[in-house]
Parts: structure tokens; sequence; C-alpha cells
């Protein structure tokens, strides 16, 4: 007909090709997106939908009521560079402590406190010139190499026992300081986790578990203050005292170390 222009309509995509067209939508988002329809917090605890403040008290809560917990990794401080490596539980501890010179294990049953060194460590030199190691190779010896037991009112059984306090321990390395914000969904030990960081980072930043019980399983100490591990969460390990061939009683207060 004069004055008009014939249209053909376009033929239907149909249902197969909307779903395709869709799919090449999801696809082409961004990698750090939630993929179409997909729920981020399926099949998690669900403490990713709650504020940095509410995750850190809930991973809190968790540690309160844990009965046992394994610790391991860096600890920087004023005195130096330790590498732990502790099973705690409320009853007691086992494990070791390395320092820039020595390795030495700790174990604790109740109140009663045991400390495993080699020689080298309790004949560690005091700095003092050319004077003699703090205890004399005499000492060393006899010490060396034995599960001795430390006095509890000795001047370095509070130190040690610090080790080995689950309580103690677990609160004096966990502490985040500054303003709380969420972070990053990643993992650690292929166990999901959410990041809490205090004050952008400077104030530590804590990885919390999406699994289970929202544990601690990473915590970044501020200004490069180390690494800890925490794993194991509520699983129970045997504590024994050593045998007596393998124990020493001082007596007496122990030679200064070269642990101090």
């Amino acid at each position: 007909m004069r004055g008009r222009v014939l249209v053909t309509p376009l033929p239907s995509a149909g249902r197969a090709g909307r779903a395709a067209l869709a799919a090449a939508l999801c696809a082409g988002l961004s990698a750090g997106l939630t993929s179409c329809g997909e729920d981020p917090d399926a099949g998690t605890n669900g403490i990713g939908k709650l504020s940095a403040g509410e995750i850190e008290e809930k991973a809190r809560a968790a540690v309160d009521g844990a009965d046992a917990v394994r610790l391991s990794g860096t600890l920087v401080s004023k005195g130096g560079s330790y590498k732990l490596n502790m099973r705690l539980k409320q009853e007691g501890a086992s494990g070791s402590v390395t320092s820039k010179d020595n390795t030495f294990e700790l174990l604790r049953i109740g109140d009663a406190l045991f400390l495993k060194a080699d020689a080298g460590f309790w004949r560690g030199a005091d700095g003092e010139g050319d004077e003699p190691g703090r205890a004399d190779a005499e000492a060393a010896k006899k010490l060396g190499d034995k599960y001795v037991k430390v006095p509890q009112n000795d001047p370095s059984y509070k130190r040690f026992r610090g080790f080995t306090d689950m309580d103690v321990l677990l609160d004096g390395l966990l502490g985040m300081q500054g303003e709380l914000s969420k972070g990053d969904r990643t993992q650690v030990g292929g166990v999901k986790t959410i990041k809490v960081l205090a004050a952008e980072g400077s104030g530590g930043v804590l990885d919390v578990s999406l699994i289970g019980e929202p544990y601690p399983l990473q915590f970044a100490r501020a200004a490069g203050a180390g690494v800890l591990l925490l794993g194991e969460w509520d699983k129970d390990f045997p504590l024994a005292e050593p045998a007596k061939d393998d124990t020493l009683d001082y007596g007496g207060q122990l030679p200064t170390s070269s642990g101090d």
C-alpha cells in the first residue's frame, strides 16, 4: 500500500534463547560479585550477614565457651619473637615455645608446671661480659632434657604459666582495638571465613569461621606483631605427668635461664 512500509517481525528468541542470554549476562559479571540468584550465606552459620561488631562478639562468645584449642604461629613482642605450638584446655596444656636461641617444652596439669629444655637453654650467657652462664655447667647438664618442675614461688612460674593458660593467652592475644569493619570472605585451612578488621587493619585482622561455630581461625596481630592460627577447637587431648625417670624436682628457685 502507498505510504506504508512493511516491517517483518523478528522471530521469537524462545525460552531456551532467553535462558542462554541470562546465563551469558551472569557470566559477564565481575568475579567478585555473587552469581545470579546465589545466596553467599547458603550453607554457612549466617554470621556473614551481621555487622563487624556483632561478628566479633559471636567469635568472643565461641572462644569463651570452648573447652580446648590448638594455638600456633608467631608472636612478636618487645622481648623478641616467639613461635608457639600449644594445645590448651582449662585443666592444663602442652606444647613448645621457640625463641631466637632456644626451644623449650611446657606441660601444665592443674597447677603443676613442667619445663623441658636442653642444657644450652639453662647455660645461656647472662650478657655480663665474660661472666659464666646463669647456670653452671653441672647444673645445666643436670637440668638438660629433663622435665623440670617449676616451683610456684619461682619468679619464672607466672611467665611460663602464661603460655599454658587458655583464657589468659587467648584474651591477651586476640584483642582488637579501634573501629571494626567487615573484610573479604576467604578461607583458612579450607574453611570459609569472613574477615573483621580493626582500625583499617592497624588494630588486627581476625578471620572468623563461616562454618559451624564462629570460632576465630586466624588472627594477624596489629603492627606486624605476629600471625596466629587457631584450630582443633573443642578437640580434647590427654594430659599426663612425665615419667619419674624423666622428671627433676629442682626444689629451690631455678637458675635464671636464657629463656628469661
